[in-house]
């Protein structure tokens, strides 16, 4: 589907779903959440730029990687107004995750590994828990899958 060149007045609502993929409703949504500010014509339709659309791309993804809103919004609220952001504002923004997601991916690789052992749950329920989690020592960690949480066997 070819793409429409954007208009002077900017994009609709419409256009915007059409390139996002996302639900004109959404749209609605995030601008209510203060997401995204587009401005309104002189009939009072809204009108995008196409930093919008990167902003709403941006949300998209983040929140498919389980970023809450809250956390999107503190991000965002460091582009900088007044102008579209750079490439180098984007790669600045996406540092802002990249800890969260080195997290995340050591967490999935752990999952993954142990998740045919003991993963610390309290359960006892595994022949071999008596080997690894022999007396319940995991709860006394907290609760849940604790060794799949972070914390170790061998730990104190």
């Amino acid at each position: 589907m070819p793409q429409r060149p954007l208009r002077p007045s900017g994009l609709t609502i419409g256009d915007v779903a059409s390139r996002t993929g996302l639900a004109v409703s959404a749209i609605r949504y995030y601008e209510d959440e203060g997401l995204i500010a587009p401005h309104r014509s002189a009939s009072g339709q809204r009108r995008f730029t196409r930093a919008d659309l990167r902003r709403l791309s941006f949300i998209r993804i983040a929140q498919a990687l389980g970023f809450p809103l809250a956390r999107i919004r503190a991000v965002l609220d460091t582009l900088p107004g007044g102008r579209p952001p750079s490439k180098a504002d984007w790669t600045r923004l996406s540092h802002h995750f990249r800890d969260d997601l080195d997290a995340r991916i050591a967490q999935l690789e752990a999952l993954r590994d142990k998740l045919d052992g003991c993963i610390g749950c309290g359960c006892l329920s595994l022949e071999t828990c008596a080997l690894y989690n022999d007396k319940d020592r995991a709860a006394a960690k907290g609760s849940g899958p604790r060794y799949l949480m972070g914390d170790s066997a061998s730990d104190p």
